[in-house]
C-alpha cells in the first residue's frame, strides 16, 4: 500500500460525511410526520438509493488509487463534519427536518468543492469527473430541497 496522500484524507474525509448523512436520511425517513409525508417520504428513498451509489463509487476510486477506504461506524462518527444526533417523534416540524437536512447536503457540497480543488492540483481528473458529477447531484438536491421551503438557493452556492 501506497504511503496515504491529502487526496485519500479529502476522499475518506467524503466517505465519512457520506455515511452520516445516509444515517441522517434513514433517520428522517422514519420520523418524518405531517401534511408532506406522502411527497417527502419517498423522496427520502431517492436519496438514499443516490448516497449508496456515491459511497460506493468514491470508496472504490479510493482504492483505485492506493487508498484504504473508512469502512467501520468508529472512523464515520470520527471524521464526519456532519453531526450524528439523535431526532424523537414531534420534535422537529417537517419543514425544520428539510432544513437540518439542506444544512447536510450543505456541507456534503463544501467536501466535494474541497476534492475538485484538490484533485485538480494534483491532476487526478478522473476522481475529479466523479467528484463534479457528485457536486451536481448535491447542487440539485439542495435546489429542490430550499424550493419546497420557499427559500433561495443562490445564497447557499456563493
Amino acid at each position: 500500500m501506497r504511503p496515504e496522500t491529502e487526496e485519500h484524507n479529502v476522499l475518506n474525509q467524503i466517505i465519512a460525511n457520506i455515511s452520516q448523512l445516509k444515517i441522517n436520511v434513514q433517520q428522517i425517513h422514519w420520523y418524518m410526520r405531517g401534511q408532506d409525508f406522502f411527497k417527502l417520504h419517498p423522496l427520502m428513498d431517492d436519496y438514499q438509493d443516490q448516497l449508496s451509489d456515491q459511497l460506493d463509487e468514491i470508496a472504490e476510486r479510493l482504492i483505485s488509487i492506493g487508498g484504504e477506504p473508512y469502512s467501520t461506524v468508529h472512523e464515520f462518527l470520527d471524521h464526519s463534519e456532519i453531526k450524528d444526533e439523535k431526532i424523537k417523534f414531534g420534535e422537529y416540524s417537517l419543514p425544520e427536518l428539510v432544513e437540518r437536512l439542506v444544512k447536510d447536503w450543505e456541507i456534503l457540497r463544501e467536501q466535494y468543492t474541497k476534492g475538485i480543488l484538490l484533485t485538480d492540483k494534483v491532476q487526478d481528473f478522473a476522481t475529479q469527473d466523479i467528484l463534479n458529477g457528485f457536486q451536481a447531484e448535491c447542487d440539485k438536491n439542495i435546489w429542490m430541497l430550499k424550493a419546497f421551503l420557499d427559500q433561495p438557493v443562490r445564497d447557499s452556492l456563493d
